[in-house]
């Protein structure tokens, strides 16, 4: 999969191609059927497949205090893309000057002259264009004259409901990680680099792998029964947590994700990795010692082990 950075990149050889717009945040079922459909069309048309997408997302970039936090950083996104045949990804940086783009450019510009579409997906609520002056009914308009058909993405129903990034989101922070993962295809996960923490934890017999998780919000925390891939003998059981470490670190301003592997005592320092969410434990909070900590760390271990028991 070829990711492209902004337009000064594209190049004559990337004209012709089926595409579809949007966040993609967590390519959840609805997602993937749509990347179906555009892999349908691509081997139709005999021409790659694209994903036009954004970054900052552009409620992030218009709304840059209380946003909902992502499901998926962008590294993660493009992760999970590559499993769908998406041939290319180009991610456009959302700034003042496209916030400023007319809907008209922005069609000659990306989808006519950068791209040379001749297939493409959107929700048909979608906007774009100054003062979201562009819709998709004016992208049909477009697509009549120029050549290229324009559809919009079907809704995707699980349980009679619509599966959306929004309905992850809930699910997610109530808890409810099985209800997260009928909607995704797959358990929600995030990834990272291993790192050096302060290695408080070996004090007490719980060793932690320190995963950064640079996001200003998460979806999740709390303390979690997990899975980590891309360690030796993977999947890898284990106990985590997800937050600022009130106990530990009264600054509480950076959110990071700690996980102690049951049975488990290689050297993974470096290695990028991803965590599975099964369960969730309990929520995040402070206690009054040390000592009140470490024993509730090892009831959470008692019931993350007890739960994959249950599982096997």
């Amino acid at each position: 999969m070829e990711l492209i950075r902004g337009l000064h990149n594209l190049r004559p050889h990337h004209r012709g191609c089926v595409a579809t717009i949007g966040n993609f945040d967590g390519v959840h079922l609805g997602h993937q059927a749509v990347l179906g459909q555009l892999a349908e069309k691509a081997g139709e048309f005999g021409v790659p497949a694209l994903v036009l997408t954004f970054e900052p997302q552009p409620q992030e970039y218009f709304n840059s205090g209380d946003i909902p936090p992502r499901l998926t950083r962008f590294r993660e996104k493009l992760r999970a893309l590559r499993r769908f045949s998406v041939d290319r990804v180009l991610a456009l940086q959302f700034n003042d000057a496209l916030a400023e783009l007319s809907a008209e450019a922005f069609i000659q510009r990306v989808l006519l002259d950068g791209l040379g579409i001749r297939y493409l997906v959107v929700g048909d609520d979608f906007r774009f264009g100054r003062g979201r002056e562009g819709d998709f009914a004016m992208l049909q308009r477009t697509g009549v004259e120029h050549g290229f058909e324009v559809v919009n993405m079907h809704t995707f129903s699980q349980g009679g409901e619509r599966v959306s990034s929004t309905r992850i989101r809930e699910a997610l922070q109530r808890g409810e990680l099985a209800q997260a993962e009928q909607m995704l295809g797959r358990p929600y996960r995030m990834c990272g680099r291993v790192a050096h923490g302060n290695k408080l934890g070996r004090t007490i017999g719980f060793p932690t792998a320190n995963i950064f998780l640079h996001r200003k919000k998460t979806p999740v925390d709390g303390v979690f029964a997990v899975e980590m891939w891309g360690v030796d003998g993977e999947p890898v059981a284990g106990v985590a947590n997800v937050g600022t470490r009130p106990t530990v670190d009264e600054s509480g301003t950076r959110s990071l994700l700690e996980v102690h592997l049951f049975d488990f005592n290689g050297d993974i320092y470096g290695r990028y990795v991803h965590v599975d969410f099964l369960y969730r434990i309990r929520e995040e909070r402070r206690f009054e010692s040390f000592d009140a900590l470490k024993a509730q760390i090892l009831n959470d271990a008692d019931e993350a082990r007890a739960f994959f028991t249950a599982r096997s």
